[in-house]
């Protein structure tokens, strides 16, 4: 194992995966502002159940949107101007959202933030998994999770300590999104181009130096050939080329795996933390410290899984997390339908957080970047995040009306159920890729 990491300039490759994970780091910010924004954004628009969902949700379809542009920039320009288009998108809708005065502006500027976001999370995982040495893709990947895991946790910390400074707090909670979006475009300076993709491109020896920084000669030979294999064949442009036959076995898991992670209901209880716990009977200080401590415990298992992804592997972690969350979620809706204190509603909360934190939430994205084929990487990755997003719409946006037609415990009963059919799924569907280069993962997963 010395030997072979010996092969690798680890530093290096740290610090660009690092660098293209900030990237998470806005996913987390936009992510958890909403929780601790929320209780002020429904008094300053006089939010009903449908507009604090689609509020909520709006992010969502900007995601989409995000999604479908970067996949085609990604392949046509390349990662990094993708990268650092979605930085600056980010930055000019932190400012916009936090000087919204009006409901329809806020949404819009909501709506843009989701573009700058959506991108990223499809570029980010991607680029680091085509920079990455097959034996350390997995916890690279998951060093995207871990920036939007701390991006989500400075986030409730930062929403936490503003909470007592008035009513028009929650523009300060948006606007302090253009610090972390201005230090991702400054560090994209420094990012190289994606290997595979300059060697794509035709630019041969620009892709050899890049892969010279990241390995040793003997690694730069053998990845070369890799890609270059890869190549072979008609490199067609097209979204049709994403449902060819020989591929569609990779994105169907991949489509499936993205809308599970949304559906399973986990991120009801990020975006909606305060309604949760106000249920309870808690009041507004100790919904915003709860948010913190699902911040903290969802950091700590984060870093568990990416520990745990190249060494147990991507499959039996996401059956632990999907058989694990159907159980605890029939446990969660029990005690908020019989009226259990605040303080058992928050023991499973943080279970579940666990449960997902080192599973579902991480090695998803992993599996998204490493299942598809190089040709088509930038556009079958726009499929699945685009389909991802949609889910998390799905979610965010039915929560609300939901509980209050069912109460707030009714929901969990159905994300029971959908944790236990993704459970079937992956079980039956997804196969094992750790230790495995891109390309053999692309032969495996392929149509035979």
């Amino acid at each position: 194992m010395k030997n072979q990491i010996s092969l690798y300039n680890n530093t290096y490759i740290l610090g660009i995966s690092f660098i293209s994970a900030l990237g998470g780091y806005l996913f987390g910010f936009d992510f958890a502002v909403i929780s601790g924004a929320l209780p002020f954004l429904k008094t300053a628009f006089e939010l009903n159940a449908w507009w604090e969902g689609f509020l909520t949700g709006s992010l969502a379809l900007g995601c989409i949107i995000g999604c479908l542009i970067a996949g085609q920039l990604a392949d046509r320009f390349g990662r990094r101007p993708g990268l650092m288009l979605s930085a600056l998108i980010f930055a000019v809708s932190s400012i916009g959202m936090a000087m919204a005065q009006n409901l329809t502006v806020f949404v819009m500027m909501r709506f843009m933030a989701g573009i700058g976001v959506g991108m990223a999370s499809m570029l980010s995982p991607m680029y680091i998994a085509e920079i990455s040495p097959a034996s350390m893709r997995g916890r690279n990947v998951a060093i995207n999770q871990l920036t939007i895991v701390i991006g989500i946790l400075v986030t409730n910390l930062v929403n936490y300590f503003l909470s007592d400074n008035g009513p028009d707090v929650w523009r300060w909670m948006f606007g302090l999104g253009v610090v972390p979006s201005l230090l991702f475009l400054i560090g994209l300076i420094w990012l190289p181009e994606s290997p595979r993709w300059l060697l794509q491109a035709g630019k041969t020896e620009k892709a050899r130096m890049v892969l010279g920084r990241i390995g040793s000669e003997t690694f730069v030979k053998d990845t070369f050939n890799d890609i270059e294999k890869s190549f072979t064949g008609p490199q067609t442009k097209s979204y049709a080329a994403v449902f060819e036959k020989s591929v569609r076995p990779a994105v169907l898991v991949g489509i499936v795996l993205a809308v599970f992670q949304q559906l399973c209901g986990i991120n009801v209880v990020f975006n909606y933390t305060a309604t949760i716990f106000e249920s309870a009977g808690a009041d507004l200080d100790r919904q915003l410290f709860e948010t913190v401590v699902i911040g903290a415990v969802n950091l700590i298992f984060t870093i568990v899984a990416m520990w745990q992804v190249d060494k147990l592997g991507r499959k039996p972690l996401m059956l632990i997390g999907s058989l694990g969350l159907s159980i605890i979620y029939v446990l969660l809706a029990y005690l908020l339908q019989s009226g259990a204190a605040a303080g058992m509603v928050s023991i499973v909360v943080l279970i579940a957080i666990a449960l997902y934190a080192t599973s579902l939430a991480p090695v998803t994205w992993v599996l998204i970047s490493e299942i598809f084929p190089n040709r088509i990487r930038g556009l079958a990755s726009s499929v699945a995040i685009v389909s991802l997003w949609i889910g998390y719409f799905i979610i965010a946006f039915t929560f609300p009306i939901l509980a209050e037609k069912l109460g707030t415990y009714g929901p969990f009963y159905l994300y029971s159920a959908i944790c236990f059919i993704g459970f079937i799924f992956v079980l039956k569907k997804v196969k094992e890729t750790k230790g495995q280069t891109l390309e053999e993962v692309e032969q495996h997963f392929s149509a035979h």
